[in-house]
């Protein structure tokens, strides 16, 4: 995989510039972290060479000053609200995060359970936090937020709120997922700090938009697609145009509440430290890119995934057409097509060629692999195969899996446990591979390939299942789907 992002000046410019920030304000900083803090896939993704858990890494370089407080909504524990690159709930979510918070050293403090109202499930998971030993806030649903400026900030506002309490300077404010209330937070502490007398401040961690890239760089452009089912736009920030005279770029959220959080500044502190929405950022990661047009090249690639997933989550629900045409427009504004992906081209001409269904990866030297469905195997499963031979060296028309190990598979997945689909999914296929390495070496140095599959592409002209989905995933491959489902 190509490299284009250089992640360890990324850890040693951010920490540099977060402290920068703690010393500006004094006592502490509250410093809300958009995205995900950890598993963030997507920053891997179009800026190839960025870690998932970069920005945990880059926070170990600063645990002596940290703190991490959690936020979860009242209104996503009543709904069940899933991250679906995990499959978990957001309750769930919390305590998994801090079990990896605390297993590196990191100092976790509280949960804060936002937009509260009274719900019976936020009290019931207030319950099992506290009975965990972990301290539990609630901050309550305040009407007319956030235009509401006189209500918000008051006793009545964010004086209502519970007070987090905090030990150090650095207070790392973070969620599961965007709309958890992480901004409210650090607002009603700076004003509940105030009150106690202590000189707290406000910044703003995220990743995405980059504010000193161009406003329809791929990069840019690629978060946009990510979160069409959000409806943000990427924006010129016009208070930084009118304060400076430059040009950044943000987001439409930050840029319509500005004017609000500018009034709440002043009143907190009599007068605002920030003349943008830009000036709360911190975020160094467009000082970071070695090889620009790999990270163009790969976010023109998410685009292209994202169009796919949007797709067939279509097929799927039928709920989500305008992030499909969203994502349809960004297409066109980048002049992209889903033939940019050589393996959406390779896998339809398989298809066409088979007349099946049909497969292709894209491998770290560039080679494509195609495959299709036969009667043994689905087209992902083969292609499993067919991509670690060829790394492997070993014949194509070599049978990993003798054909007798397979039947008995299919018996039991169809007389037993009364499956429809007697094809072996991509799972199956590593378990039999295991199997064999004892006393096959061909099926051993298979194995040993995978790793180089981290960073690949696959398409499939038809969607897979969830078993093979989530095999993918935890190979570090990139996935995309035509919006066709299987057909026996």
């Amino acid at each position: 995989m190509n490299i284009g992002f250089n992640n360890e000046k990324y850890l040693k410019i951010q920490s540099e510039r977060i402290k920068e920030r703690i010393a500006q304000f004094g006592d502490k900083l509250y410093l809300e972290f958009g995205g995900k803090l950890f598993d963030d896939f997507h920053a891997s993704r179009v800026l190839p060479g960025f870690l998932p858990d970069s920005k945990l890494r880059m926070l170990l370089q600063l645990k002596e000053y940290a703190e991490i407080v959690m936020v979860i909504s009242a209104i996503d524990i009543e709904k069940n609200k899933m991250r679906s690159d995990l499959g978990i709930t957001y309750d769930e979510d919390v305590l998994r995060m801090r079990t990896e918070f605390e297993n590196v050293g990191l100092y976790t403090g509280g949960v804060v359970i936002t937009h509260y109202n009274g719900q019976a499930s936020a009290d019931a998971y207030r319950s099992r936090l506290e009975r965990l030993g972990i301290k539990v806030y609630y901050h309550y649903t305040i009407d007319g937020y956030p235009n509401n400026v006189a209500l918000i900030d008051s006793d009545e506002g964010f004086g209502k709120n519970d007070y987090v309490e905090t030990s150090h300077p650095l207070v790392v404010i973070t969620a599961p997922g965007p709309g958890s209330g992480k901004m409210a937070v650090c607002l009603s502490q700076l004003y509940n700090e105030n009150k106690r007398g202590v000189k707290a401040g406000y910044a703003k961690f995220e990743t995405f938009p980059v504010w000193n890239l161009p406003l329809k760089h791929p990069v840019n452009m690629a978060y946009e697609a990510a979160t069409a089912d959000l409806n943000d736009v990427n924006m010129i920030d016009p208070f930084h145009l009118e304060a400076y005279g430059n040009i950044a770029v943000n987001y439409n959220r930050d840029i319509e509440i500005f004017p609000v959080l500018n009034a709440l500044f002043e009143g907190i502190y009599g007068d605002s430290p920030y003349k943008s929405p830009t000036d709360m950022g911190v975020n160094m990661i467009g000082f970071c890119m070695d090889a620009e047009d790999v990270c163009c090249n790969a976010a023109r690639e998410e685009i292209i995934r994202r169009y796919y997933y949007a797709l067939c989550k279509l097929a799927e629900k039928g709920d989500n057409e305008n992030e499909v045409n969203k994502i349809a427009l960004i297409l066109k504004q980048a002049k992209l097509t889903t033939e940019y992906r050589r393996t959406t081209v390779a896998a339809h001409e398989r298809k066409e060629l088979s007349q099946s269904a049909a497969a292709a990866i894209e491998l770290q030297d560039g080679s494509i692999i195609t495959s299709r469905s036969s009667s043994l195997l689905g087209p992902s499963a083969a292609l499993l195969l067919n991509a670690i031979k060829y790394l492997a060296d070993i014949p194509h028309d070599k049978k990993l899996i003798p054909e007798e190990l397979i039947a008995p598979i299919q018996k039991t997945k169809v007389e037993y446990l009364h499956g429809h689909n007697p094809r072996l999914h991509t799972d199956e296929v590593l378990v039999a591979l295991s199997l064999l390495s004892n006393h096959d070496e061909d099926c051993r140095k298979a194995l040993d390939q995978l790793p180089k599959l981290c960073g690949c592409q696959v398409h499939s002209t038809v969607m897979l299942s969830e078993v093979d989905r989530k095999i993918f995933n935890k190979l570090g491959i990139g996935l995309t789907c035509d919006p066709v489902r299987k057909t026996k």
